[in-house]
């Protein structure tokens, strides 16, 4: 976190699990000084009563004189032809819209929003629920340093940031780190079975899986070694390892 601090509302249209991970973060890191403003129409529940949260279940109940300084929009893609004309009224140049929208690209919200308008792509990932995402940023032309800065900065509240300049890697990041999660879910599960299968205990099996992932992914972070150098480091030529990894490759 960079020090940045929203003067102004921030709206936040949509509050599913990943609206609401940025939700808590932003509470708990203080950065929406503004104050935050939520329409869900399942009525955000567990922000209910928090200080500086105020929840609307519908559109027609957002103040006429709400001014959001961002305005995040969090619905799932397949709402978003129904959020974006609507938020379109917020469009100026003292606000810029964030979508985190999988498959939305920003051409679509500058038809909704207008030529002018400030926009962010936007994908995270599952982690961020615990603080521990990485979201990869795309602005287009219309938006300023210091409202990318405060887009990272929100982003930041739930994990990595980074950014690129060229939106058709938008795609490749979301096969890459916006579905990976499930990737490493999917291994998990098939790591624990095949050790069920080898007459392990299921709890013992689904432990040892988890617990391998986990440390094998930090192991990767915070060691100097590349992944491929890791993998290398535990193959002893001949052994088990060796053994297993060829039937894998193959």
């Amino acid at each position: 976190m960079s020090g940045e601090r929203l003067s102004r509302p921030l709206l936040l249209v949509g509050c599913g699990k990943m609206g609401g991970a940025m939700l808590a973060g932003w509470l708990e890191s203080g950065i929406a000084g503004g104050g935050v403003v939520v329409l869900d129409p399942m009525g955000a529940g567990d922000f209910a009563g928090r200080d500086g949260v105020t929840i609307h279940k519908d559109m027609a109940d957002l103040p006429a004189d709400l001014d959001p300084e961002v305005v995040v929009l969090a619905v799932k893609p397949q709402q978003m032809a129904d959020a974006a004309p609507y938020a379109a009224r917020y469009t100026g140049p003292g606000t810029v819209f964030m979508s985190i929208a999988a498959g939305t690209n920003i051409s679509f919200f500058a038809g909704h929003l207008g030529e002018g308008a400030a926009i962010v792509r936007a994908m995270p990932n599952t982690p961020a629920a615990i603080g521990q995402g990485i979201t990869v940023t795309c602005p287009n032309a219309n938006v300023s340093d210091a409202q990318m800065a405060m887009c990272s900065a929100l982003l930041g509240a739930i994990g990595e940031v980074l950014s690129v300049d060229d939106e058709a890697l938008i795609d490749p990041v979301t096969a890459v780190s916006g579905s990976g999660p499930a990737y490493v879910f999917l291994l998990i599960e098939c790591l624990a079975e095949a050790g069920v299968e080898a007459g392990l205990p299921r709890e013992l099996a689904d432990r040892l899986a988890l617990v391998t992932v986990a440390g094998a992914g930090q192991l990767a972070l915070r060691g100097d070694d590349v992944p491929a150098q890791l993998r290398k480091n535990v193959t002893s030529p001949g052994g088990t390892t060796q053994a297993a990894l060829e039937v894998l490759m193959t």
